[in-house]
């Protein structure tokens, strides 16, 4: 039909761009009333699988979810970026189960632990599982940032019983491995408040991850490091044989890897005392965790070289995957700061969509790239949570783009109809 007018078009496209609008924003959702039924996610091979099928992940990053749950004001942000990234097509959040020592701490003392704001984990898992979304659980920081290993020697320091004030000390030191061997138990066994459920048995737990991007600095031969990934990941497992396992590596070849100079950002990520291959190979670790911060991790790359560098690193872990560790890997973190020199919001978005790309060219090829995890979404008003990777991803229209059409072409790939029919008003329905 033409318009005698000759506005058909125009309208038309006014029309449609209308219609995507309220299709991410408005009133349109997917039924939430009741949790969805949930099954655990599994391994087989390089691949996840979710009843019987391949389980490729569009996900992101919200470490600040159980913060948020223990302030009756804070607590319903969680509730609304849940809701908007079930909207997204995203699967799975990675967040933090730990805040040790200071403001509204989890774990008060080694042992000790505020119930208010385990009540506020419980809070985001069943959140989490009312609106079909996954999570990974990251169990300590590197960082300083809420606690982390810093806070794990402090206790040790106080009591008269560390071996040494070094931050490192956090993966020798007997006393404080007994401290965090605690709060695995305590964490895995936890029955939620809300749910009944003990965490070990909720499959509304996507996985648990050892620790947010561990470092050994103090011995770059890594056989430190490799000792406790060993030992916690052999005790995490022998507690809760349901859920996945990944370590939390930030991606980078050691010393005695070939690829330290060939693929590493520079000579310095191969003096951490982590090594991606021989950590990721324990037994007991069922997927390889990589993070993507170019811009962070070279110092004279313009954004064209970082953006070739992107492609090889992640090519090079899936390739790793394959071939060496025969296991699933996924970019947990990714990130373009807005603080770099020349930044624009283009430039983010070029940034995602060569992450995407290479994760749905992995999953077409059946390959060990299994997902990818942005970091961070937030939602409106959350100034004091964000850093300058943060986004709230509705508020630019191509990013959010980008984002739906990777949930929908990875639930694709992978045979979910279910999913789609889920998504059909942002998928086309073309499955």
């Amino acid at each position: 039909m033409m318009a005698g007018n000759g506005l058909f078009y125009p309208i038309l496209g006014f029309a449609s761009c209308l219609a995507f609008i309220y299709m991410s924003f408005g009133n349109w959702r997917i039924e939430d009333t009741k949790p969805l039924k949930m099954d655990f996610v599994e391994r087989s091979g390089t691949q996840f699988i979710l009843n019987g099928k391949p389980f490729y992940i569009n996900g992101w990053n919200s470490y600040w979810f159980m913060d948020h749950a223990v302030e009756e004001y804070r607590k319903p942000r969680v509730r609304a970026m849940l809701q908007a990234a079930r909207k997204m097509g995203l699967t799975v959040c990675r967040t933090w189960a730990f805040n040790d020592g200071g403001y509204n701490a989890l774990q008060v003392s080694p042992g000790r632990f505020n119930e208010r704001v385990f009540k506020a984990l419980d809070h985001v898992i069943a959140e989490a599982r009312q609106h079909g979304i996954r999570l990974l659980l990251s169990l300590v920081d590197n960082l300083q940032a809420y606690g982390g290993k810093t806070q794990y020697v402090k206790w040790a320091w106080q009591e008269g019983l560390g071996l040494s004030s070094s931050n490192d000390s956090f993966f020798y030191d007997p006393s404080i491995r007994i401290y965090f061997k605690n709060y695995i138990k305590t964490i895995l066994t936890r029955k939620n408040s809300i749910t009944g459920i003990q965490y070990r048995d909720d499959p509304t737990i996507f996985g648990w991850e050892l620790m947010n991007e561990p470092r050994c600095m103090t011995d770059a031969s890594g056989d430190t490091l490799q000792d406790w990934i060993e030992e916690m990941s052999a005790y995490i497992k022998s507690i809760d044989k349901k859920h996945l396992l990944t370590v939390g590596l930030e991606g980078f070849y050691g010393p005695n890897s070939l690829k330290r100079s060939t693929v590493n950002p520079e000579e310095w990520a191969s003096r951490l005392g982590s090594d991606f291959i021989r950590n990721s190979a324990v037994s007991y670790v069922d997927f390889a965790s990589v993070h993507i911060y170019p811009d962070h991790w070279f110092h004279d790359q313009d954004f064209e070289d970082e953006m070739r560098f992107v492609s090889k690193w992640m090519i090079s872990h899936i390739d790793d995957g394959d071939k060496v560790l025969k296991k699933p890997v996924m970019f947990t973190e990714f990130g373009l700061s807005n603080l770099n020199k020349g930044f624009t919001p283009e430039q983010r978005d070029r940034f995602y969509k060569t992450v995407y790309d290479v994760i749905y060219k992995a999953a077409k090829r059946n390959r060990s790239g299994a997902g990818s995890l942005a970091w961070q979404f937030l939602v409106e008003g959350m100034d004091e949570s964000n850093d300058d990777f943060g986004i709230v991803p509705w508020e630019r229209r191509s990013i959010h783009r980008l984002i739906i059409e990777q949930s929908c072409r990875l639930a694709r790939v992978g045979g979910d109809t279910l999913h789609l029919r889920e998504l059909k008003y942002v998928c086309g329905g073309r499955w």
